[in-house]
């Protein structure tokens, strides 16, 4: 996430500062390119590992400082949730083992994670969305509290001028309110980094930008967000609603939003690509410099261009450009930011050399990408990829292709050329791009996620199964089994074990029935479904009332009074309600002493579920037989 002692950019002085460095860095990296002073002629990776932190109940654990003070080690850092961890992996030259070398270092340092984390009863887990994390996990509270991240979230929001409203649809339909960047903690991804000559740059991202889809639709593994079946790749809608500063209007205009693939091939160099970021999008965060990028160059001095970076960090291409400084040499590398994190690291291995390999064996049929391919059509096949994933059919060079055929038949094959001109091993050339070729023909992270979960959903309540997909994705991890070959995940009859709050165990399939209905229509709807208890909402949604069984009895034995009675004439109006963090044995008690038989469970008195006491007592006394 960039400098952490970043502040929000609403202070006048501290803003007009930063800004006139921005357009210093914009100078000095022109100057660079113009003098050949980026470094050229090597190739470097590198990668960052975002991970989740769960509890031993499979759900989000907020304990990252804690976790962070004990590793000591500054190859770790903290993200905006405090259930997440990044790894910053050390760059290496691509040539030889260096796929060999990522691959050690993140497994030993993931493995010096797990044993720190098991102190703590936490585990770690890979995964491009946790399937367990819920609107509870989106609380202020779970926001790790560091300067940066309440600046973020202050100028996102203030540009806004209101909340966040995520909407996404796919097989199921999420759409929430929420009142902080948080939900963009929801994802955890594998970020892989490669170091391009500065000559190439621009032919590289554009190259970059065009394989986005493919690879993107065979390494899908995020199907899932708060129980809802969304994208094939749900990450992608999700980043761009959760920090979107963008604001609907009556009147029809375009608006930039900062995470994005773009809207055109770029072209000029790479001062150009920054410059175009920076004509789109306000500076959000600003920090006192403290040295001038040309006054350094002057002194003979690299510069790290710290006013740019920090912008560029704000900007949320899928496709990043960066510019960094290593042993005092400058140089220029593309960020792949859309792959999801896991499902294992064997994995991620194989998608890192399956990129690499396409980005070094571009050849000359795609060198001028602007005249060869409609960047509306490299666009649609990114969105299409995170919806539809494996399964999607794209357009390439005016022809439609599957994503299975595509990678086979032609992106494979260019990969595997690639990684032989850099002398990577062929062993290991051999192992992981045959990995992706088998899951090309075989399944995908998301297509055994929606599997599965269905699988789950059939026998099981929605918690129980999103607890039983989470454990079996760990239990795979730690086999380090390649996704293609998972089995189905099994049922779990103890998940439920794990549940301890009424959100956990809730019912969220309502019937509700409105205070102006007709009492005639709720206790059809009630007869109808066999349903016991109806909440009643009023004209904003409130919860404001109930009917059961006993009320449509008593309704009945009326069938004689006129007609026109509405719910809220027969409704009970003094209930009890409950709210998801509360604890099943609290809401038990207070079902029984009060001697009701149902509580709504609301959200800012928005209905959001409902528990009866009958199924409370059979839950309370299953966990009791265990």
């Amino acid at each position: 996430m960039g400098y952490q002692m970043a502040k929000s950019a609403n202070e006048v002085e501290v803003r007009t500062q930063f800004i006139r460095h921005l357009l210093n860095d914009i100078k000095c990296m022109e100057i660079m390119l113009e003098r050949g002073m980026i470094e050229s002629g090597i190739h470097r990776i590198g990668a960052e590992q975002e991970f989740c932190l769960i509890s031993q109940n499979w759900r989000p654990n907020k304990n990252s400082e804690l976790l962070l003070a004990n590793l000591k080690d500054d190859h770790f850092t903290t993200e905006l949730a405090r259930f997440n961890m990044e790894i910053n992996l050390d760059p290496v030259d691509l040539k030889g083992d260096c796929f060999t070398q990522v691959e050690d270092q993140l497994r030993d340092l993931l493995s010096k994670a797990k044993k720190v984390a098991e102190k703590e009863e936490t585990y770690v887990l890979l995964t491009g969305i946790l399937p367990t994390i819920s609107k509870t996990e989106m609380a202020f509270d779970y926001m790790t509290p560091l300067p940066r991240y309440w600046a973020l979230n202050e100028m996102v929001k203030g540009i806004r001028g209101t909340d966040f409203h995520l909407h996404i649809k796919g097989v199921d339909e999420l759409s929430v309110k929420h009142d902080s960047v948080l939900m963009e903690a929801c994802n955890t991804s594998f970020q892989m980094h490669l170091q391009v000559d500065p000559e190439d740059f621009v032919k590289s991202y554009n190259w970059s930008q065009a394989i986005a889809g493919p690879v993107l639709g065979v390494c899908a593994n995020s199907p899932l967000l708060l129980g809802r079946e969304l994208w094939s790749e749900t990450r992608i809608a999700l980043f761009q609603q959760s920090i979107d500063t963008r604001t609907s209007t009556y009147a029809l205009k375009d608006q930039n939003s900062r995470v994005s693939f773009g809207e055109f091939w770029e072209t000029g160099t790479a001062a150009d690509v920054f410059k175009n970021d920076i004509a789109q999008h306000k500076v959000l965060l600003a920090r006192p410099q403290e040295s001038d990028s040309l006054e350094d160059l002057k002194k003979g001095i690299t510069p790290k261009l710290k006013a740019l970076n920090l912008h560029n960090g704000t900007i949320y291409r899928w496709n990043r450009p960066c510019y960094g400084v290593g042993n005092g040499k400058a140089h220029l590398r593309i960020e792949n930011r859309y792959i999801p994190a896991g499902p294992t690291i064997i994995d991620q291995m194989a998608n890192f050399a399956f990129w690499v390999g396409l980005m070094l064996g571009r050849s000359d049929a795609y060198s001028d990408l602007t005249t060869s391919m409609d960047f509306r059509d490299i666009k649609s096949n990114f969105i299409k990829a995170a919806r539809t994933g494996k399964e999607s059919v794209l357009r390439w060079r005016e022809r439609q292709v599957s994503v299975r055929d595509l990678v086979t038949r032609e992106l494979l094959p260019i990969a595997y050329e690639g990684l032989g001109k850099a002398n990577i091993e062929s062993k290991t050339i051999n192992k992981l791009l045959g990995i992706i070729e088998e899951r090309a023909v075989g399944q995908t992270g998301a297509q055994w996620s929606i599997k599965s979960y269905r699988k789950l959903k059939a026998n099981m309540k929605q918690d129980d199964a999103l607890l039983a997909l989470t454990k079996t994705m760990y239990e795979n991890q730690v086999k380090d089994i390649p996704v293609h070959d998972w089995e189905e995940c099994p049922d779990y009859p103890d998940t439920h074990e794990h549940a301890t709050q009424i959100g956990h165990v809730m019912s969220t399939r309502l019937f509700t029935v409105y205070e102006d209905d007709l009492a005639e229509m709720a206790t059809q709807i009630m007869e109808w479904k066999n349903i016991h208890h109806v909440p009643v909402e009023n004209k904003s949604g409130e919860v404001s009332g109930l009917l059961t069984w006993t009320h449509m009895e008593r309704y009945k034995e009326k069938i004689d009074t006129p007609a026109d009675l509405s719910v809220n004439d027969i409704m009970a109006k003094d209930i009890f309600l409950g709210y998801p963090e509360m604890l099943i044995k609290e809401a038990i008690d207070l079902m029984k002493q009060n001697e009701i038989g149902c509580l709504p469970i609301v959200h800012n008195q928005h209905l959001v579920g409902i528990v009866t006491i009958k199924d409370l007592i059979k839950f309370d006394n299953d966990q009791r037989s265990q």
